[in-house]
């Protein structure tokens, strides 16, 4: 069966970046380009692991990520931004509140999008 990731981001080209890393792997990509639209996927079909951009117009991903930890605290979600340091303290108010999450530092090529993906998801994993 195959695993379902969801990536919440507003940049195009990092959707595509992990639709494309990862068409030929055994992970359904399923994109949103706003937190809104991606909280609503969530609920609609809910993936295994989301992949979350920090910096976002109108709802950021720190907003993102307690709207679906309030939904579901047990969905398994990575933050991913190239603005760790701006948003450090956010990120760690939402740690120290109990929200879990991992962080993972963007850009990233190909072969970490698809290191980040299996290891996240288990994939080498054959009790999964």
């Amino acid at each position: 069966m195959k695993k379902k990731l969801l990536v919440i981001d507003d940049e195009e080209g990092i959707r595509e970046a992990f639709e494309l890393a990862l068409a030929d792997s055994p992970i359904d990509v399923m994109t949103a380009a706003s937190a809104e639209t991606g909280i609503a996927a969530a609920k609609a079909d809910r993936p295994d692991l989301i992949i979350l951009d920090i910096k976002m117009p109108e709802v950021d991903g720190i907003e993102a990520l307690r709207r679906l930890h309030a939904y579901d605290p047990k969905l398994r979600v990575c933050i991913l931004t190239a603005f760790a340091a701006e948003f450090m303290q956010p990120l760690q108010q939402a740690a120290n509140d109990g929200l879990d999450f991992e962080l993972v530092r963007k850009p990233l090529a190909a072969e970490q999008i698809r290191e980040v993906a299996a290891a996240m998801l288990a994939l080498n994993d054959p009790t999964t």
